[in-house]
């Protein structure tokens, strides 16, 4: 018996730390303010742009003082009419704080990171909330 219960504990843990997601760079969701963004590349099928972005992306957020979470994705291609997969990047970063948020809009890397990149990109959409 004690051997079936310290496999299905093994199997609860592997399974558990596999859940984690490994693009968050920060750990836990902050639930008092998140910051979900979409990008609209102007050239979502030329590589060498999709490095640029990925490259400039991931340097500004990996030097960020100011964001918790820290995800990147890509559409996950979900067939389902109240989905949207038009987009090429999307990020989804947390907060401590709104105040946090507003000091991340204006720190350097965030604003060389818009300078790099805004070439690359036709739209970009912002959704901010609030955790209740």
């Amino acid at each position: 018996m004690k051997k079936y219960l310290l496999l299905g504990l093994t199997l609860v843990l592997m399974i558990s730390n596999s859940c984690k997601n490994s693009n968050s760079s920060e750990g836990d969701f902050d639930s008092n303010f998140a910051h979900v963004v979409y990008f609209w590349l102007k050239n979502p099928d030329n590589s060498e742009d999709r490095k640029a972005f990925e490259t400039s992306l991931k340097k500004f957020l990996n030097t960020s003082d100011y964001a918790k979470t820290k995800f990147i994705g890509v559409p996950a291609n979900t067939p389902r009419d109240v989905v949207d997969n038009s987009w090429t990047y999307s990020i989804i970063l947390t907060f401590p704080s709104k105040e946090a948020q507003n000091s991340y809009q204006e720190e350097p890397v965030h604003l060389k990171f818009i300078e790099e990149s805004a070439i690359l990109w036709d739209k970009v959409q912002v959704y901010d909330s609030v955790g209740l």
